[in-house]
């Protein structure tokens, strides 16, 4: 398995890079900030992830260890395939994705190509585990009432965590919305 290249870059396609090394090129799908940075005819390194099928064998890259890991994390969960997980680094940075999984950001995930809310979900329940705490999991989608409560919350200055902290104090108390923005303020004045 090739694990690491180290050429010459030759190449810069749509969503790969071709890189020379000893005349030979290889064909290495990156993310599309690699692609934006990276120079023709300059020195370039990438750790490597080989993925094999039937009918294929594609080398994935990335700039450090650390992407390469969390990419083969994104392959252990069951419905994301390579190409879906190399979107996910396109839409953000290493520390994005893992602040999206720790929070239970489903939004982040969804705006993926081919990526629908089920199986973003899927990805934050499989991996957050692996990253952080399983506590405060909250998948669930939020009805107009909750981010009404939740602007309100935001109009007096508070973040949108706070908010959904708040939102989940006051989850059981009855009345109107007025009504529980007045109790999520109390819960939040006392912080």
């Amino acid at each position: 398995m090739i694990s690491y290249l180290e050429g010459i870059l030759k190449f810069k396609g749509v969503n790969n890079l071709i890189i020379v090394i000893n005349g030979v090129g290889y064909k290495v799908f990156v993310p599309a900030d690699i692609i934006t940075s990276a120079l023709l005819d300059k020195p370039a390194s990438l750790f490597i992830h080989t993925h094999v099928k039937e009918d294929a064998l594609d080398l994935y890259g990335f700039p450090t260890q650390e992407d390469l890991a969390m990419f083969e994390l994104f392959l252990g969960v069951s419905g994301i395939g390579p190409k879906t997980a190399l979107n996910i680094f396109s839409n953000g940075k290493l520390a994005k994705i893992k602040e999206a999984i720790v929070k239970g950001d489903v939004d982040f995930f969804t705006t993926v190509p081919r990526l629908g809310r089920k199986n973003a979900q899927k990805i934050i329940i499989e991996l957050r585990s692996k990253l952080g705490s399983l506590a405060d999991l909250d998948l669930t989608a939020e009805g107009s009432e909750s981010k009404e409560i939740i602007e309100a919350l935001k109009t007096f200055g508070f973040s949108q965590s706070e908010a959904k902290d708040a939102l989940k104090f006051i989850k059981d108390i009855e009345g109107d919305t007025s009504t529980k923005i007045k109790s999520a303020l109390k819960y939040l004045g006392k912080k």
